[in-house]
């Protein structure tokens, strides 16, 4: 499977973005690819404010402790079992439509590929009201937890312990939702169909099957000695656990996410060439919601073109529809 750039390429090829967040590696879908549904019109309004801060130390090694007039953000740590999760969450200073977890991809950070979510979050906070935390899963980003902690489970379990904080933050009166983006996609998958927690769920670019990223040989590999290094182009290789090769081999993310009821907004790019187009569509149509939607966007990469658009108006598109969708569903 291929490994795309995203969060931490941009010390790499976009060194301009404010904070840098890491990368995903991804998954292309194994499934037989079929054509995506047509375009829905997309250009959604451009949002005018973009990142001052100028390296990924920045955002990724320092507390950010962000304040204006709509919003706020706080640099969190939250306990998970033996370790912290480092968080960061953005308030909304008036009312709240809804609390939203945000789950990285394979390889990158809670800022996502070229600070996607760093742009992401105030905009669905200033213009829609949606509370949310981006979070570290273990080994990435600014955890000092082993990164061979990471498998499904504890994706599941730290999406939950991050809502569980995010609400108490704000109101026990407001729903929860999940966003993830490809393999943070698979997670919020996973997170909605085996806990109750989670109302209303967004993917970007999601990846329900991430065979393609596990080799035979790293399979091997991680049976003999409990995990195997992952190659990036980007950043350092990372162990990753052979409960995780495990979880790939023998997970039907699909059929798990059947026992999710609420729902789904699968958000894909008509040119990503690291996950089939075509599973946005399937997600959606497994959803018995009626509210479920899919929305492919024109021209847009696995990466949501954050390394090749100086205005950013394709991942604004994406956010804005995120936003309007949580705020829709998980709104009053």
């Amino acid at each position: 499977m291929k490994k795309y750039l995203s969060g931490l390429s941009a010390l790499l090829a976009f060194t301009l973005l404010a904070g840098c967040s890491g990368s995903s590696s991804e998954a292309s879908a194994s499934e037989e690819p079929s054509e995506p549904a047509a375009s829905e019109s997309a250009a959604a309004e451009t949002a005018s404010a973009q990142p001052s801060e100028s390296a990924e130390a920045a955002q990724e090694h320092e507390p950010i402790n962000e304040e204006t007039d709509a919003y706020k953000e706080t640099y969190v740590e939250i306990p998970v079992d033996d370790y912290q999760m480092p968080a960061i969450t953005c308030i909304p200073k008036g009312e709240v439509n809804g609390a939203v977890v945000m789950m990285h991809g394979t390889g990158s950070t809670k800022n996502e590929a070229g600070n996607g979510y760093f742009m992401a979050a105030p905009v669905l906070a200033e213009k829609y009201g949606i509370a949310t935390i981006r979070i570290d899963f273990p080994g990435y980003g600014d955890s000092k937890a082993d990164p061979t902690l990471y498998d499904f489970d504890e994706a599941v379990k730290d999406a939950v312990a991050a809502k569980n904080y995010l609400i108490e933050q704000v109101s026990s009166d407001v729903k929860a939702g999940v966003m993830g983006w490809s393999q943070g996609g698979t997670d919020a998958m996973l997170a909605a169909g085996e806990t109750t927690e989670f109302d209303s769920v967004v993917l970007w670019a999601g990846a329900p099957d991430l065979s393609d990223m596990l080799s035979d040989e790293d399979y091997e590999t991680a049976e003999k000695q409990g995990y195997f290094m992952m190659q990036f182009d980007f950043r350092d290789p990372v162990a990753v656990s052979k409960q995780w090769c495990e979880d790939v081999r023998n997970t039907d993310v699909m059929k798990v996410f059947s026992a999710y009821t609420g729902p789904v907004l699968a958000i894909a790019g008509e040119d990503d060439t690291t996950v089939d187009p075509a599973w946005a569509k399937k997600i959606a149509d497994q959803s018995t919601n009626p509210e479920s939607e899919v929305y492919y966007i024109p021209g847009l990469d696995h990466t949501f073109n954050v390394f090749s658009e100086e205005d950013f108006h394709s991942l604004y598109d994406a956010a804005n529809k995120t936003g309007e969708f949580f705020k829709k569903t998980l709104g009053n």
